[in-house]
């Protein structure tokens, strides 16, 4: 968990079909990725947190929150930045900001268990696609 608050990486949205390619050229770059299939989201995702970069396809015909987000997005603006993660100390102070703020929640999602935890909150605020990353995950 940081100490203060942080820019964690950069999450860009891409259509399916383009997903593989777009992960490869990021790999020619020199980023490092670890790629995961997470259904209950339906998100293919490619992830480098080391490095910072994220590219996430919706699972075609998935049906859950983030994967219809996901879509709709692409079907707005087409492949481009999704959200900018910023890391915090602790969510309760980075929710008390967005509502201060007026922000639109998209996602929200708690996971903790042998010790790690992750709290996350994707909101718009200023109309700007930002998310709040509270973890203990290196």
């Amino acid at each position: 968990m940081p100490e203060e608050p942080s820019l964690h990486h950069v999450v860009f949205a891409v259509a399916p079909e383009r997903h593989a390619a777009a992960a490869q050229m990021f790999s020619d770059l020199g980023f490092v990725f670890e790629p995961l299939q997470l259904t209950e989201l339906g998100l293919d995702i490619h992830l480098d947190w080391t490095r910072g970069i994220e590219l996430i396809s919706p699972i075609p015909g998935s049906t859950g929150e983030v994967a219809v987000s996901v879509t709709e997005f692409l079907e707005r603006h087409g492949d481009g930045v999704f959200t900018v993660v910023i890391g915090v100390p602790e969510a309760a102070g980075s929710d008390a900001v967005a509502e201060r703020y007026g922000a639109t929640r998209r996602f929200r999602q708690h996971l903790e268990g042998e010790g790690t935890y992750l709290d996350e909150n994707d909101v718009s605020i200023l109309g700007l696609p930002l998310t709040f990353l509270a973890t203990n995950i290196p």
